[in-house]
């Protein structure tokens, strides 16, 4: 029994040289099967990643020291503009307010019933134009009154003449004492104080008649209305305000420091000019200056400044703030530049300046007056001169660049 067993286990045994030769798992042939299909994958992965395409491609691009991109053949394309010559103008710019030239509450003058408004709000009314009338019936009757009472006491006065022409006649005869000629007199010089003062009476109730028709004291335009018809107003009622627009002046202040230039020309009799501009800095209307206070105000170290403009359009409004641009002076002749092509550090003032064979190189400058967008250069370039504006973050010194000019044609591009 055991030797049958052992033959059956022996025959279990796979044969090692049958299963190479029938190609089985461990045969030599399949490994390197696999590992040249693994070799042929790993090539062609490789032929795919470095093998070139789409034709040759450009030289490797190169950076400046600044880390800026360049163009072909290590030009760097910039915008550059040229320094020219012109006038700008010295400013002084401070905030102010529109302030009327004239402003006045109209008010009754007398006691009585409004009975009609003769405007409408916000309307432009004329000097002399009629604004209310109140009821003038009462100041009527009291002229009738002062009037009646004239005719009494003019007859008086003239009875009284006649007796005193006779009492003089008869005096020297010694007709009558003189007493009487004297008591004559006096009555003669009191009925014509009556009749004074009857005239006075009628002068004032013409002159509350008058009152009655209140009319416009200045031309300019009138606010709300402050009361309305009906309510009986009294003396010193306060009925519209009406202010004065055109013209229409601003009150700014400016520094002490900037005073005597400003004083200097104006005392001169030269007229300096002063434009108006809103809060955005858009401008609102030109006029000129007209006066200037007559004191420091030792807590701003300020002083005050009067101009006056037309406001023919009526741009300005009372109480408006504006920012008032004082020219102090003109000047003719210099050099400017854009100030976006000034550059500063900490140490200098400068410009990348274009050299005629295309490169750069750093040149300092000195700076005078700036308006708006553009500055004087008093030292450092001449009119004429090239220097980049946009593109200076990708510049060293001799760098080579292909400038733009700006504003310039192609034509003038191309030259």
């Amino acid at each position: 029994m055991d030797d049958k067993r052992s033959t059956t286990v022996l025959e279990d045994i796979p044969s090692p040289t049958k299963d190479f030769r029938n190609g089985g798992p461990d045969h030599p042939r399949r490994r390197w099967g696999w590992l040249w299909i693994v070799v042929l994958i790993l090539v062609a992965a490789a032929a795919y990643r470095f093998w070139p395409k789409g034709g040759a491609q450009p030289a490797a691009t190169t950076t400046s020291s600044a880390g800026g991109r360049k163009g072909a053949g290590g030009i760097t394309p910039v915008v550059a503009v040229k320094a020219t010559k012109g006038d700008i103008g010295v400013y002084i710019v401070d905030p102010g307010s529109v302030a009327p030239v004239y402003t006045v509450t109209v008010e009754s003058q007398i006691s009585g019933y409004l009975t009609e408004v003769l405007y409408k709000e916000g309307d432009m009314v004329q000097k002399g134009q009629a604004l209310a009338e109140i009821d003038p019936r009462p100041y009527q009757v009291q002229l009738e009154t002062a009037q009646a009472s004239l005719v009494r006491d003019q007859a008086n006065l003239d009875n009284a003449r006649v007796d005193l022409n006779r009492y003089q006649t008869l005096v020297p005869l010694r007709a009558v004492p003189e007493q009487t000629l004297a008591t004559q007199q006096a009555l003669v010089k009191s009925d014509e104080g009556v009749v004074q003062t009857d005239q006075a009476a009628i002068d004032s109730a013409k002159l509350n008649l008058v009152y009655c028709h209140i009319t416009a004291p200045i031309t300019g335009r009138v606010g709300l209305r402050l009361v309305d018809p009906g309510n009986y107003v009294q003396t010193s009622s306060a009925l519209v305000v009406v202010t004065q627009l055109q013209p229409i002046t601003a009150v700014f202040p400016i520094a002490e420091d900037s005073l005597p230039p400003v004083i200097k020309k104006w005392r001169a009799g030269q007229r300096l000019n002063v434009t108006a501009f809103d809060r955005n800095m858009k401008k609102l209307a030109s006029g000129y200056l007209s006066t200037i206070d007559n004191q420091i105000d030792p807590t701003t170290g300020t002083v005050k400044l009067r101009a006056t403009f037309d406001n023919q359009d009526n741009a300005l409004f009372p109480n408006q703030f504006v920012n008032a641009q004082l020219l102090v002076e003109q000047k003719q002749g210099v050099t400017l530049l854009p100030t976006a092509a000034i550059q500063r550090n900490n140490q200098q003032t400068y410009v990348w300046f274009v050299k005629p064979d295309s490169t750069v190189t750093v040149r300092q400058i000195q700076l005078g007056t700036t308006e708006g967008n553009e500055t004087e250069v008093t030292s450092g370039v001449s009119p004429g001169d090239t220097v980049v504006m946009t593109g200076v973050d990708r510049l060293q010194e001799g760098s080579k660049v292909n400038a733009q000019i700006e504003g310039a044609s192609d034509a003038q591009r191309a030259s």
